[in-house]
């Protein structure tokens, strides 16, 4: 243990903070960002942490997950969980007599769907993926650990059925007006091996028309939508189909993570760095259902993540990444759902060690990663937006009790995976708030809320004990703020690289 508190006391010792009247540390190289705290804002929901994605829908069922799931709710309040294969045959809600007759089975379901709501969040549910029984291949199976079906259904008729029997059920036990908060994405990412229709696209265009129509069958107020496909594609063909054929969307999503190629994304070669590849995309797509027949739906994003690689997902980068992409999608997207909030995940199969470069905020046992943290400092930025021009700053405001302001400013230092990165040294020169208005800071970075360094003081162990979680988290947890002044109305800072800063600065108008 003697290396583990080392590391901590490290954690504890570091101080980045440097007043303006500092020696030693000249701003003749810094980084100047200047704020106004009475420039005109906009309103600034935090579309980034309404909706998470997780693995599948019988995963939901483990206490490991609704531990990850309410650790993560503590910290974000997050609305809505998206998850796969809620027909999957391991749930149990398709079969067949010895005449062929279907038979639904709805206990499964009503389990997965009790607990969520009984800790607060309702699902999106995705509609997938195909009973065997019910499948026109019974061996179309994806490659995925738990071998889900992709075929599409062998009778239409019979799949109507299901959905119908299916959606009333929910709206029978749950009551309309719970379950028209929800919404039903058809199926996920039909334009890859996940959906084996032919022709891909019209079969999926069928599937998603015969289902929207048997949602709205049981009631118009459910709402429906897709095509819920990978790297941002078909969203006009969509649009279009749908729009000529009188099928009812309420919602337009789609997917794109910033390591999918710039060719899949928008069919082009051009140098679009990682970071930026997500957000452009976003765009894309907003424009595209902008210039539709359907131009008001909104768009959510149900799959996406930062760049990552075996260990880049771990690490502080995570928040940078994330920090970037929220300054970057604001306003043009509705809810974007990160993939994912826990590791309890099981495409590849169980998950043998913890940190192991899955994608998830908190790693195997229950152990908080920094991306935990970095989401955890970013639900704090308040509920307005004020435009400024710097690539590396979010500014916000956030109303207090008594009718006054603070600003709360996100600030980073991004530096991608495979490259190295110098310390930065920014000058914050603050107006519209008095010139020594009382400051806080809170920091995930290398030093702090550095998960993955007390993990690997303890040796890297492959499954942790109870006690070394509590103890990881406990004293990776982010602590009391750093309490500093404004001097003269400024405020020097030094960020390690991928350091995410949240900094509260007081006495705002």
């Amino acid at each position: 243990m003697r290396s583990f508190r080392f590391c901590l006391l490290c954690i504890c010792l570091s101080a980045l903070v440097f007043p303006a009247s500092g020696s030693g540390q000249g701003t003749e190289s810094a980084q100047t960002l200047t704020v106004d705290a009475d420039a005109p804002a906009s309103p600034f929901p935090h579309f980034w942490e309404q909706m998470f994605g997780s693995g599948r829908a019988i995963l939901t069922l483990r206490e490991s997950y609704r531990d990850d799931l309410r650790a993560v709710k503590q910290v974000t309040d997050f609305r809505y969980v998206r998850f796969h294969a809620i027909l999957h045959d391991e749930v149990g809600v398709y079969n067949e007599d010895e005449h062929g007759n279907p038979v639904y089975n709805f206990s499964y379901v009503d389990q997965i769907y009790d607990g969520l709501l009984r800790n607060g969040v309702r699902p999106v549910v995705e509609i997938s993926f195909m009973p065997k029984k019910l499948a026109f291949n019974p061996d179309a199976l994806h490659p995925f650990w738990y071998k889900q079906n992709v075929s599409p259904p062998k009778d239409m008729d019979r799949w109507d059925d299901l959905m119908r029997h299916f959606a009333q059920h929910l709206v029978d036990r749950y009551g309309i007006d719970e379950v028209s908060q929800w919404y039903f994405e058809v199926w996920n990412e039909p334009n890859i091996d996940f959906w084996n229709g032919i022709p891909r696209q019209r079969s999926y265009f069928e599937l998603y028309a015969h289902t929207a129509r048997d949602l709205k069958t049981v009631s118009p107020k459910l709402r429906v939508g897709g095509p819920a496909t990978a790297a941002a594609a078909w969203i006009p063909e969509f649009l279009s189909y749908m729009s000529a054929n009188h099928v009812p969307v309420d919602f337009v999503s789609t997917h794109g993570y910033a390591d999918d190629t710039v060719e899949n994304l928008f069919g082009t070669q051009e140098d679009i760095p990682m970071d930026d590849r997500v957000c452009r995309a976003v765009e894309k797509v907003h424009k595209e259902i902008a210039a539709s027949a359907m131009p008001r739906l909104p768009l959510f994003w149900t799959e996406w993540n930062v760049q990552g690689d075996h260990e880049s997902r771990d690490t502080d980068f995570v928040g940078t990444g994330l920090a970037n992409t929220i300054r970057e999608c604001d306003g043009k997207v509705n809810m974007m759902s990160f993939w994912t909030f826990s590791d309890v995940f099981e495409e590849g199969g169980p998950i043998p060690v913890p940190f192991s470069g899955q994608f998830g905020l908190r790693a195997k046992g229950g152990i908080n990663k920094p991306s935990f943290y970095d989401f955890a400092l970013l639900h704090r930025l308040g509920d307005e937006r004020i435009a400024n021009p710097a690539s590396d700053v979010i500014v916000t405001r956030r109303a207090g009790k008594h009718g006054d302001k603070t600003l709360v400013l996100a600030v980073w230092n991004i530096v991608d995976p495979g490259t190295t990165g110098n310390e930065k040294k920014i000058h914050l020169e603050v107006h519209g708030v008095r010139a020594d208005a009382p400051v806080t800071i809170s920091r995930v970075d290398n030093m702090h809320s550095n998960t993955l360094a007390a993990y690997k003081a303890l040796g890297s162990p492959q499954d942790p004990t109870d006690e070394q979680v509590k103890e990881m988290n406990r004293q990776t947890a982010i602590g009391s703020p750093e309490q500093t002044q404004l001097r003269g109305g400024t405020l020097e800072l030094s960020l390690d690289p991928d350091a995410l800063l949240l900094i509260t600065i007081g006495d705002a108008h």
